[in-house]
């Protein structure tokens, strides 16, 4: 039976589960990319882009929340490579459906699908590499998976920007995905969810996080220590263009490469955390360091200085690498929760902090912008002060896990 200090750094699990979040950050980006073309090619018109590109995109996040529920029970319940080959395979189908789409409720439905498969596949990764490395090595192990993955952002950008054929680059994820399935079929089951399989305690319960108090505080905390990357992604850099305009006027910024140099930073910043994590011997330390530059890179956006295109994309790449956390934001979640419901909170946590994008547009378009009138400007600054204060509060009273086995179970017992 494989051990987890079997299991080095340039592993075939590290290297497969690398690979394979580059093609579920490939996927997951690639609709913001292709958006405007895409959508106007299945029959939106000048008025009604904003309204389908919308709906076309809260029901691939809706299929994001519901599968990383799905992969998760499925993943302590079955195991963590039964999530990656069935995730992979899903969305690869999904994606090669999507280049063959005509109207604009297919593409929401295809999406909706894809969302689905994607939702698996990080938590499954993490979960996979976590338990098979030493836990000395588990922060870079994990920063790895999550800085090559991230480079798919990246890979999107170029890949449509060369073949300008929004159909092909969906074809080309789809085929990404199946090399990878084949590639998978070496890698070896977890050696901890193997003996969990023989206690004889409920597995993948996704209601235990629930019925304990103390349970439940350690999951929404670690949902809302994660939620600036989205606030960044989803609205600072997603509406680059639209900021650039209120800050200084006329500019030529494309969002899509705003994504692109967020997720380059994002990528380096995941690479580089896992050694800050090693260095303080402290998950906690490595990710007080990155939400300080967070607030930094926040502070320049919205000041004078952000003043032309060029400053414009240095700071979204800023923005990116002082939120290059989500490896380490991951590896917590998996350290947290024992091995019969690890893979459940690895993979629903962080699509819960995905899920939170409608919410955090909700409360910056909606209720600022629109019903009170607020500009663009004071309603990210103020949006981004309420996430910033929610994450601290959250991050203050999470426990440290660097130093933690994993080699453990949760117990069910009820809330007080």
């Amino acid at each position: 039976m494989t051990t987890n200090r079997q299991i080095g750094l340039l592993s075939l699990p590290v290297l497969v589960a690398a690979l394979g979040y580059f093609v579920d950050v490939y996927d997951l980006l690639l609709f913001t990319i292709v958006r405007q073309p895409s959508v106007m090619a299945v029959g939106a018109t000048a008025e009604s882009i904003l309204v389908d590109s919308a709906h076309i995109i809260n029901w691939q996040m809706s299929g994001l929340l519901i599968g990383g529920i799905i992969w998760g029970i499925i993943g302590d319940k079955h195991g963590r490579l039964k999530v990656l080959f069935g995730s992979i395979m899903l969305y690869s189908i999904a994606n090669i459906l999507t280049s063959f789409v005509h109207n604009v409720d297919e593409y929401a439905y295809c999406r909706f699908i894809g969302g689905i498969g994607l939702a698996g596949e990080l938590g499954a990764g993490i979960t996979l590499v976590s338990e098979m490395l030493p836990k000395n090595k588990r922060g870079i192990g994990t920063s790895m998976v999550a800085g090559i993955g991230l480079f798919g952002a990246v890979f999107a950008y170029f890949t449509f920007k060369y073949t300008k054929d929004w159909r092909l680059c969906y074809q080309i994820g789809g085929v990404l995905g199946v090399f990878l399935l084949v590639l998978r079929i070496r890698v070896a089951e977890s050696y901890m969810f193997e003996s969990a399989k023989l206690a004889n305690i409920e597995k993948g319960n996704f209601l235990q996080f629930f019925n304990n108090k103390k349970r439940f505080s350690k999951y929404i905390k670690a949902i809302l220590i994660g939620l600036p990357t989205w606030f960044v992604i989803g609205v600072l850099v997603n509406y680059s263009n639209k900021f650039a305009s209120e800050l200084y006027g006329k500019n030529l910024i494309d969002s899509g490469k705003s994504i692109m140099f967020a997720y380059v930073g994002i990528a380096i910043g995941d690479i580089v955390i896992g050694y800050v994590s090693q260095y303080f011997k402290s998950r906690k330390k490595a990710l007080l360091v990155f939400y300080s530059m967070n607030a930094i890179a926040m502070v320049l956006f919205f000041s004078v200085f952000n003043s032309d295109d060029s400053k414009m994309y240095a700071i979204c790449g800023l923005l990116g690498f002082s939120t290059g956390y989500w490896a380490i934001f991951n590896t917590m979640a998996a350290e947290q929760f024992g091995t019969n419901l690890r893979a459940t909170a690895a993979t629903t946590i962080p699509n819960m902090v995905r899920g939170a994008l409608p919410l955090i547009n909700f409360l910056f378009l909606d209720i600022l912008q629109k019903q009170l009138g607020w500009s663009i400007i004071q309603s990210g600054i103020l949006t981004g002060s309420i996430v910033m204060f929610i994450t601290m509060i959250a991050f203050v009273f999470t426990e440290e896990t660097y130093h933690k086995d994993l080699d453990y179970l949760e117990l069910d017992q009820p809330m007080p």
